[in-house]
């Protein structure tokens, strides 16, 4: 199985620059081990099981509630299917096929 998760946390209680915020989730999400690819609007990471996803998500709001964040908005998006792991380079890979080159 694989399961794209594309997250996109932080808090909104905190005025406008929450990157100091965002930085120990992302830390949390390197540190697990599981592929990802940081964008300057969320985080996709793949997993191999839907727990494993949704327990991302779950640490991610516990380290905002650890630093004091009172209100956390959160979007996931999740594409979950059965077969081998990879699918976020190879969906990439599959438009470059079409396309050519393209900025990641």
């Amino acid at each position: 199985m694989s399961v794209l998760l594309d997250l996109s946390i932080f808090p909104v209680d905190r005025g406008a620059g929450v990157s100091g915020f965002v930085a120990p989730v992302i830390a949390m999400i390197r540190d697990s081990g599981h592929d990802y690819r940081l964008s300057p609007m969320g985080t996709v990471v793949e997993t191999d099981t839907l727990p494993e996803a949704l327990a991302l998500i779950e640490r991610a709001h516990e380290i905002l509630d650890a630093l004091g964040c009172e209100r956390v908005y959160a979007t996931a998006k999740l594409d979950i299917r059965k077969g081998p792991g990879g699918r976020m380079e190879g969906k990439v890979e599959s438009v470059r096929k079409q396309i050519g080159q393209v900025a990641c």
